[in-house]
């Protein structure tokens, strides 16, 4: 079993930052990808960003230039930076890891 464990998010102003890190534990074998999805209330789960092994990035449109994932290769870590939040970013984030998911954690953006 694998274990993820997120932590970094809270309430913030329109146009603050946060920063979510997600921590891997447990038996990993290989990773194949790590990255984040939100679920807002009423709404779709999204992708938000991930990372393959290789290091290879994906965001989705909405969150381009503005959010960041990186990934602690030695801890089994992946963080994501986010800048300039938008009231519409506001959902629960979840971070994966294959087809491990973690509880999720709460970002709130108030305008």
């Amino acid at each position: 079993q694998v274990q993820l464990a997120e932590s970094g998010g809270g309430l913030v102003q329109a146009g603050g930052s946060l920063r979510l890190s997600c921590a891997a534990s447990g038996s990993i074998f290989s990773i194949n990808a790590m990255g984040w999805y939100r679920q807002a209330p009423g709404k779709q789960r999204e992708l938000v960003a991930s990372i393959t092994s290789g290091g290879f990035t994906r965001y989705s449109d909405s969150v381009k230039g503005r959010f960041a994932i990186s990934r602690d290769y030695d801890k089994n870590m992946v963080h994501l930076q986010m800048n300039s939040l938008k009231p519409e970013d506001t959902a629960v984030y979840s971070c994966f890891l294959n087809n491990y998911w973690g509880q999720g954690t709460q970002v709130t953006v108030s305008s």
